[in-house]
């Protein structure tokens, strides 16, 4: 197993909208959705964050169904909960 980190960026973002300032965040996933990011099937497009109960979830973020899962294989574009401090959230 590798130790190389997976770093997805949204590139449309910076032609769309000025960019104040930048949080690095954790995200909550499922095995199969780690499997699927490692193999880079994951896309931005028309995701967006909201703020729920003082915590951020990413909507509609899609991440591929993993090629050899199962039956038991995540939903592509469930919501998917932020790993910040409720300082940053609240910035």
């Amino acid at each position: 197993m590798s130790n190389k980190a997976i770093d997805i960026k949204n590139r449309s973002a910076y032609h769309h909208y000025f960019i104040d300032t930048k949080y690095e965040a954790g995200m909550v996933l499922l095995g199969t959705e780690v499997k699927s990011l490692r193999e880079g099937k994951a896309s931005f497009n028309d995701s967006y964050c909201i703020i729920h109960k003082g915590e951020i979830w990413v909507k509609s973020l899609h991440i591929s169904e993993y090629s050899h899962g199962t039956v038991n294989n995540h939903d592509s574009l469930r919501d998917r909960k932020l790993l910040l401090n409720k300082r940053e959230i609240n910035k």
